[in-house]
Formats: structure tokens, C-alpha cells, sequence
């Protein structure tokens, strides 16, 4: 049995999420990931997607052995190691090594911009359009909350509890995560209710 760290979560959402990717993303192309965590999301999606090279990375590099380990477990020739990005740094990969393309054709980021800071948020809008290709998209994933709805109860307690946790986070609003994500050029497209009271939203150029 495995001793790297494990997300019961992720391991929950995986296929849910796949299925959206499946459908939005195209047939072969390059994806990086933000906030990689234990790197469970990119080895499935990797695994099942073989026409993608997918580049793992996290801001916190005590994960980045974790995700290496598990890059190597798959042994997928499409599953490129971990790089270490903070998406506050003001260029990417942030310490250390370098992307091997120009550009991706797709950024993926999933259960980040609620467990950080708020400025996160426009710096990963910043960050995906400089490094989107052109027709390229940046998918995120997680809760928000939406103007005009009724928020999960599940929410408003995981929303409670994070600010507990941290003042400076917590679930964001749907309308200001678009407003950065004009202000670097980018639009919503595609809103995808997901399982859990989450969201996965698909933005582009």
C-alpha cells in the first residue's frame, strides 16, 4: 500500500472532473497544473488522457517529493516532473527549473484560490495569460459563491471554517474571480456544476 499522502476528496472528484476535461479540452495538447497537492488529479487525468503532457507544480515544496513519487509510480511518459510555482511570484516556474514548451494549451487549477490569499486570484488570472497558447484555456475548480443564489449550507459552514482557520481565506465570489479575469484578458466560457456544491469553470482569451 502506498505511503504517499492521499486526499480522499480528490480521489472523490477525479473522474467527475475528467469527464468535463474530456469534453472541453481538445485532442492532444500540453497542460499545467497549479496546486498540485498529492498529484492524484494529474496522474488520472494523465493516465487517461495520453495525448496530453501534463506538468505538475506546487507553491509548497515539502509536496513536490510527494508528486515526484507518484510521477514516477505511474510511469507515464506524458507525466513530466513537479516544478515548484507560486503563482505570486512574478515569473513561472518560480524558483528552479523551466517549462519545456512556450506556452500550454491548457492551465488547470483545483482547491486553490479558497485556502489563499485573495491576491492569488489575479495572480493566477495574470500568470495563465501570459503562458496560455493562443485558444488556450485556464480551468479552475472548487465552491464559489454565486450572486443571486442560495449558498449549500455545506458551504457557508466550509466558508466559516476556513476563515477560522485563516482570515484571509475563504470561498470566493463567482462575480469577482470574472472581474480578474477580465482584467487580464480572459472570459468566462463554460460553467459546470460539479458534485459536492462545487464548480468547474473554463475560461479563455
Amino acid at each position: 500500500m502506498s505511503d504517499l499522502p492521499f486526499s480522499p476528496a480528490a480521489d472523490r472528484n477525479k473522474q467527475p472532473i475528467l469527464d468535463v476535461l474530456s469534453r472541453v479540452l481538445g485532442e492532444r495538447g500540453s497542460a499545467l497544473e497549479i496546486a498540485s497537492g498529492t498529484g492524484q488529479h494529474v496522474a488520472w487525468f494523465a493516465a487517461a488522457m495520453r495525448q496530453w503532457i501534463w506538468q505538475p507544480s506546487d507553491a509548497d515544496a515539502r509536496m513536490l517529493p510527494a508528486i515526484a513519487s507518484r510521477v514516477a509510480q505511474a510511469g507515464l511518459p506524458n507525466l513530466q516532473p513537479p516544478l515548484l510555482l507560486d503563482v505570486m511570484a512574478p515569473e513561472w516556474p518560480s524558483q528552479g527549473g523551466a517549462f519545456a514548451a512556450r506556452g500550454f494549451d491548457a492551465i488547470y487549477c483545483a482547491n486553490m484560490l479558497h485556502i489563499a490569499p485573495a491576491a492569488t486570484c489575479a495572480a493566477l488570472m495574470e500568470g495563465a495569460a501570459r503562458h496560455l497558447l493562443p485558444g488556450g484555456l485556464l480551468i479552475t475548480y472548487g465552491p464559489y459563491f454565486e450572486e443571486g443564489g442560495t449558498p449549500a449550507a455545506s458551504n457557508l459552514a466550509f466558508d466559516e471554517d476556513l476563515r477560522g482557520r485563516n482570515a484571509a481565506w475563504g470561498i470566493r465570489q463567482l462575480q469577482d474571480v470574472e472581474a480578474e479575469a477580465r482584467r487580464s484578458g480572459l472570459a468566462l466560457k463554460e460553467r459546470h456544476a460539479m458534485p459536492a456544491n462545487n464548480l468547474l469553470l473554463v475560461f479563455g482569451f
